[in-house]
């Protein structure tokens, strides 16, 4: 049997991490699969090559890892809307919509974290596709952003992280202290990790399902933090704090009133809607939560591509 029969399934099996490990680089699920993609190819057509003198799956990401590299090479890093200015004003005057590679986009749990696996492992797999987390990571230089995910996240030893990157151990130590130094003076979401068993999120969520499609203002406030922050790229607005989100909601999205919301399970590790105005899809809705209350309302409004991405049809019937 040629090296080649022998090891193609195996590619397969890592399709799930790949896609981890590049989204996590990269801030977009779509750059993610393109990746993904890209490094199958390129194993596949070198499998014949393969000496074996690492594992298949250190040799899979050493090939992703520079896919990656070639990805991001002279781009523009990805972010969050309150990662480039302050806080907008309520009434929605400001800036136009910006091209969807300026921001970090949403990735299902499911195809970037494993059906099974140590609790422990994939939990920190959740936490580190979080949004906030994703979007301190583009602040880092490529090679320390693989390195930060390759040692903090994926807990692969120095000397491994060394050999994928050709470099050395020393090398490799350096890039992570100034990684972890960027990451320090970021502003990480504290939210709670959202638990789809836990009973009182799931009445939270129920709670704020039924006040936004009723579009009750007061009752969505009260579930809202005093000092949550709200967003909706493709605009770089974003809003601080209940009283502005509540004046949104009042002002400029009033036409929301009337909207279903559709339950997309997890998404970046936390709760998820498809929003559907009476006039189609509106946004994807993630939902940060923490102590009984909401403290993040993040909205995606490229439907056109994250719908279908998600499985939501263009149409909800009744």
């Amino acid at each position: 049997m040629s090296l080649r029969v022998e090891l193609e399934p195996e590619l397969e099996t890592h399709r799930t991490e790949l896609r981890g490990y590049c989204y996590r680089m990269l801030g977009s699920p779509f750059e993610a699969d393109d990746a993904v993609q890209e490094t199958m190819v390129r194993a596949w057509k070198a499998l014949d090559r393969f000496e074996g003198r690492s594992s298949l799956r250190s040799w899979l990401y050493r090939i992703a890892t520079n896919v990656c590299f070639d990805m991001l090479d002279g781009r523009q890093r990805r972010a969050l809307p309150m990662d480039l200015e302050g806080p907008s004003a309520p009434d929605g005057h400001g800036a136009a919509p910006l091209v969807e590679s300026t921001w970090v986009q949403p990735m299902p749990d499911d195809r970037v974290v494993p059906d099974d696996g140590d609790p422990a492992d994939l939990a920190m797999a959740r936490e580190s596709i979080r949004l906030a987390f994703v979007a301190a990571l583009q602040r880092l230089p490529s090679r320390q952003r693989a390195v930060l995910i390759l040692r903090e996240v994926l807990r692969w030893h120095a000397d491994e992280v060394a050999q994928l990157l050709d470099t050395t151990v020393a090398s490799v130590n350096s890039a992570l202290q100034r990684a972890r130094a960027t990451l320090a003076a970021s502003d990480l979401s504290d939210a709670d990790a959202f638990e789809p068993d836990d009973e009182a999120q799931r009445d939270l969520l129920a709670r704020y399902v039924e006040a936004f499609e009723r579009y009750d203002v007061e009752a969505l406030v009260a579930l809202i933090h005093e000092d949550a922050t709200f967003d909706m790229p493709p605009f770089p607005l974003w809003l601080r704090g209940a009283d502005d989100i509540a004046a949104w909601y009042t002002g400029p999205g009033a036409d929301c009133a009337g909207s279903r919301l559709v339950p997309l399970g997890s998404i970046n590790g936390l709760p998820a809607f498809g929003q559907y105005r009476p006039t189609g899809p509106f946004s994807v809705q993630l939902l940060e939560l923490s102590e009984g209350r909401i403290v993040g309302l993040h909205h995606f409004l490229t439907v056109d591509t994250l719908f279908p991405y998600l499985g939501l049809p263009a149409t909800l019937d009744g």
